[in-house]
């Protein structure tokens, strides 16, 4: 299987490293990642300045490996546009393995998620990888890169459904302290929104975004509450964002079947 990995990291981080050693042990291994960490880039592109990628030495038994001065929506989107030949176009895209969660509504934020959303609009089945640990001193990355290898041959008899995505996110433990796997739909947000006001050295203001971990229950089929169950939560994503239930009431009211000329 060619699988081309990218993720919102940086080539450099650890994730990605340990991902793709373990993957290429039995697949064709393309790497095409940001230059530094891009974490929260959402599903943003490149538009206003040059997009520069070097082709740098491929390591862990990858086949070709590149870096990027791009978001990681880019990487995806340049990788099978442009950098991979007809040849190395992959059967699958897989972006991780993330430091840290990617779960409930803020998968709309996640680099990693729109990394893997970017190859699901380009027609190759994606999946985004994180490892759930608010700990972001614990990198031990194994045992999800060891699950990511066990899980493809399994999804060869799953189709997976246009504008889709498969979010995986495993909890930070031991492999013999996972309780398990859980189909799981998206939870409510993970975290709360507040800003530290604070004053630079030249006296001027600034903001950093801290925010607090929410700790209410979860219903128990969201992906929130199978990490905090030490399961692994994978949960089928789209981008359709049409809210179709919604379209028929409002057409009623604003159009009543063809006449919607009243603001003329």
């Amino acid at each position: 299987m060619k699988i081309l990995v990218s993720n919102d990291d940086g080539i450099a981080a650890n994730g990605i490293r340990c991902l793709t050693e373990t993957l290429a042990q039995q697949h064709d291994v393309y790497v095409i990642a940001p230059d530094r960490e891009r974490s929260a880039a959402g599903h943003s592109l490149t538009l206003h300045t040059p997009l520069r990628v070097e082709e740098v030495e491929a390591y862990h038994g990858v086949k070709r490996a590149w870096v990027t001065t791009g978001t990681p929506g880019d990487c995806v989107k340049i990788g099978i546009n442009a950098i991979l030949s007809p040849e190395e176009q992959p059967d699958v895209v897989i972006s991780g393995i993330n430091h840290g969660p990617n779960l409930g509504a803020d998968i709309l934020y996640s680099g990693t998620v729109s990394c893997a959303m970017e190859g699901a609009m380009l027609g190759v089945p994606s999946i985004a990888m994180s490892l759930a640990s608010m700990n972001y001193e614990y990198e031990h990355f194994q045992y999800a890169a060891k699950f990511v290898n066990l899980l493809l041959p399994k999804l060869k008899e799953f189709t997976f459904p246009k504008k889709s995505i498969l979010n995986i996110n495993v909890p930070a433990l031991d492999e013999e302290d996972i309780a398990g796997v859980s189909i799981t739909e998206l939870g409510r947000k993970m975290f709360t929104d507040n800003y530290e006001k604070r004053v630079d050295p030249r006296g001027k203001v600034y903001y950093w975004m801290a925010g607090e971990l929410i700790t209410e229950a979860e219903d128990s089929n969201t992906d929130i509450a199978a990490v905090k169950n030490n399961k692994i939560s994978i949960t089928p994503v789209t981008y359709e964002m049409t809210k179709e239930d919604v379209m028929s009431s409002l057409d009623n009211i604003l159009c009543k079947g063809d006449a919607c000329n009243w603001f003329i």
